[in-house]
């Protein structure tokens, strides 16, 4: 396919998300910039994140660090090539990248270098190598605490058991150089949407209460992002209805 004709189905593909959204939004009686759409360019090439950042997205998500470390670094070669100094300082400042996989030990400093927010902390003893690289790197390291809905706890899948989760947002704040985002949750796959994310309004207003500015709910994908909106999502991350199936 070429690049023109990858554009416009991208773009297509994009409006049809929008309206999705849209009718979302409405029917949940919120409003549209309550919502952070997050394009999940995992396994799909760089020249797919021009195109959308051509058509005015400005996040990014990805799971894999090798895969996305590369792709961070053709993104700025393409931006460096095609933009003044000054539209390179305020795409420093635009594009977001977020990365979603789970998180490994030996991972962490790569992953710390490229992703602007980690959406998949689910164990205390990542917490002091972060703030450890938060030093080295002088800059803060934005985190989304993983929530698990699965019954049991899948370990496969990752997660919070929800009875843990305040007791570890309490150990982020104890971590100088380190930002408590909110959650991040991934529905079941053997449980309704609907079901799952009203667990997941419940869970995140009582995290809401005991930490006030940790206002992100990441939630929902292709699949179900109309639940996860109706039940307070405020970050939706989609791959496959804008880019279609991942090879």
């Amino acid at each position: 396919m070429s690049s023109s004709a990858r554009r416009i189905e991208i773009s297509q593909n994009l409006a049809v998300v929008e309206r999705q959204i849209t009718l979302a939004v409405e029917k949940s009686n919120r409003d549209r910039s309550e919502i952070t759409l997050i394009a999940v360019t995992k396994n799909f090439p760089v020249s797919d994140v021009v195109h959308l950042y051509d058509l005015g997205l400005r996040n990014f998500g990805e799971n894999r660090d090798q895969e996305a470390r590369a792709k961070v670094e053709e993104f700025k070669k393409y931006v460096a090539d095609s933009e003044s100094s000054e539209d390179q300082a305020n795409l420093a400042n635009q594009v977001k990248w977020h990365f979603q996989g789970q998180l490994q030990r030996n991972k962490l400093r790569s992953i710390a270098t490229w992703a602007d927010f980690i959406h998949s902390l689910d164990q205390e003893r990542y917490l002091l190598p972060l703030q450890q690289l938060s030093i080295e790197l002088k800059k803060p390291i934005s985190l989304l605490l993983q929530l698990s809905l699965d019954l049991p706890i899948r370990p496969d899948r990752g997660g919070v058991p929800p009875e843990e989760l305040i007791e570890l947002g309490t150990k982020v704040k104890e971590h100088s150089g380190l930002i408590l985002q909110g959650l991040m949750a991934v529905a079941p796959l053997d449980v309704a949407p609907d079901l799952a994310f009203g667990a997941l309004q419940t869970i995140s207003g009582t995290f809401l209460k005991a930490f006030p500015d940790a206002t992100w709910v990441s939630a929902g994908m292709s699949g179900d992002f109309a639940a996860a909106i109706a039940a307070g999502a405020t970050h939706i991350r989609i791959g496959s209805s804008i880019l279609g199936s991942r090879t």
